[in-house]
């Protein structure tokens, strides 16, 4: 990494509260100066093979890169008349307009650089840039105000939608270099963000191998492939009757799910005070095996829908909905006053049945593949509690669950912490390149003569990312549902 990077050697007041001093060559103006309108998108209709072009959505913002992923388009059927000034160009700047949530606010800006027409739908604007910028400086300009939350000021909460007020925004005080220091400005981040993202990659290549060696361990062991008290295959097996599960050893039993465990059993009822206030789990909170984040506080009178399944000590909750296969739970801690989504299945173990053996056993691979080949419906598969009950599936005798689950825990946990120190790694290299870019953009560092030094390199092909902190639940966007319009706007800062 490029380190010990210098001020600019003079600098002014810009006379904007959240900006401070600029370089005193900078200028001051708003930031819809450097583009040449914003101009909302349109839904169209449905694909009639003749007008069809693809549709930027929110789902195709790469939100790490800046840019638009274009790899499985959505098309629909755009009229001429709907095509004017809609059309992409490579260099636009894409603004989410409408969108958004507590966690991932609306306002994020891309860049468009494919050369395949397109238009965007009307829940993001298009912003060509005005001669004299460079596109992807502003790009990364965006991502910095962003970052600060100058967006923030701007949006207008409507009905579980924020909307963007685009006029607002675009008139919000920014300072510009020349044409030339932009350019130089992106010969540096490009270089340091193509570093960033390939030590990112690496740190996501190691937590896969980490994730598939730990599915592994749970595999062998909760399907009898090996014996973990003496690390052989047991003395006998028998044919499990189920094609999918094939042998398993010869003591073992097997029958239903549902004969194991009670599915669903505790749920808030309808009538629960307004004013009972729980901690909720959904999609997004949960990983395979952990929480990615802590449970939001709510009161029922504000809580989705989905949020009715009451959790106990000793419940697993996996979620039935297949995009979200991996997400697994198991509550070893506090359980007081805690709920999840409607997208899981609580499973509370019966008698026989060690706790925690359940949660291993729903996150074995032969598990989730047979949920993934029995789960219906096109956008959002996902499959029914009893249909999920009705699995065959094999327990050992209990004192056997019990060594099988602390042979895990004691092989898992040395997994887990080193997918959590990767983790840490890739989280603290993200900070250090949004500060980055931010410091940059902003003149706090002159980097013009490192720019100049740097070496000339090939483009780089993007390696597929394996990232997973950006999951939401009900990801279905209202675009498709129809359920928010936007009206067309014209913004000619």
């Amino acid at each position: 990494m490029i380190t010990n990077l210098k001020p600019y050697p003079a600098y002014k007041d810009s006379d904007v509260e959240w900006l401070g001093q600029v370089p005193e060559h900078w200028e001051i103006r708003r930031l819809g100066s450097s583009v040449r309108g914003c101009v909302n998108g349109v839904w169209g209709s449905e694909p009639n093979g003749k007008d069809d072009l693809p549709c930027v959505r929110v789902a195709d913002f790469d939100r790490s890169r800046l840019r638009v992923h274009l790899d499985k388009p959505t098309m629909r059927a755009i009229s001429s008349s709907d095509r004017v000034r809609r059309l992409l160009e490579p260099g636009d700047l894409l603004l989410e307009k409408s969108g958004g949530g507590d966690l991932q606010p609306v306002g994020r800006v891309v860049l468009y650089d494919h050369p395949t027409v397109a238009v965007t739908s009307n829940f993001i604007a298009r912003m060509p840039v005005e001669n004299g910028y460079d596109s992807i400086y502003l790009t990364y300009l965006h991502a910095a105000l962003y970052s600060i939350e100058l967006n923030v000021r701007s949006i207008k909460q409507t009905t579980g939608i924020q909307n963007l007020d685009s006029r607002t925004y675009l008139s919000e005080l920014v300072a510009f270099p020349p044409l030339p220091e932009q350019t130089a400005i992106v010969r540096f981040l490009d270089y340091m963000d193509r570093r960033i993202r390939r030590y990112v990659r690496a740190k996501q290549k190691l937590i896969k191998l980490l994730e598939e060696y730990k599915q592994a361990l749970i595999h062998q062991a909760v399907t009898g492939s090996i014996d973990v008290r003496t690390g052989k295959p047991y003395p006998a097996y028998k044919d499990s009757g189920v094609e999918w599960l094939g042998e398993v050893p010869e003591h073992w039993e097997l029958k239903p799910l549902k004969r194991w465990v009670r599915i669903n059993a505790s749920v808030l009822p309808d009538t629960t005070p307004a004013d009972y206030e729980f901690r909720y789990i959904d999609i997004g909170t949960v990983g395979t095996g952990f929480l990615t984040r802590e449970p939001q506080q709510l009161r029922f009178s504000n809580a989705p829908s989905r949020a009715r399944r009451v959790l106990h000590m000793g419940d697993t909750l996996v979620s039935t909905v297949r995009t979200y296969l991996k997400a697994v739970y198991y509550v070893d801690g506090d359980a007081e006053a805690l709920v999840c989504s409607t997208g899981f299945a609580v499973l509370t173990p019966g008698p026989g049945t060690q706790p925690k053996y359940v949660s291993y056993l729903v996150q074995s691979n032969t598990f989730t593949d047979r949920v993934t080949a029995e789960s219906v419906g096109t956008a959002y598969p996902a499959i029914a509690e009893g249909r999920l009950g009705s699995f065959y599936v094999p327990f050992p005798p209990l004192p056997e669950q019990t060594a099988i689950v602390e042979y895990l825990d004691t092989q898992t946990t040395k997994i887990d912490a080193a997918i959590s120190a990767a983790r840490r790694e890739i989280e603290l290299l993200r900070e250090y390149r949004t500060r980055l870019i931010a410091d940059v953009v902003t003149g706090k560092v002159d980097v013009r003569e490192v720019a100049a030094r740097l070496p000339e390199e090939p483009p780089e092909e993007e390696a597929e990312s394996i990232d997973t902190d950006e999951i939401a639940e009900d990801e279905a966007t209202d675009e498709e549902a129809g359920t928010e319009t936007v009206e067309e706007e014209e913004v000619e800062p």
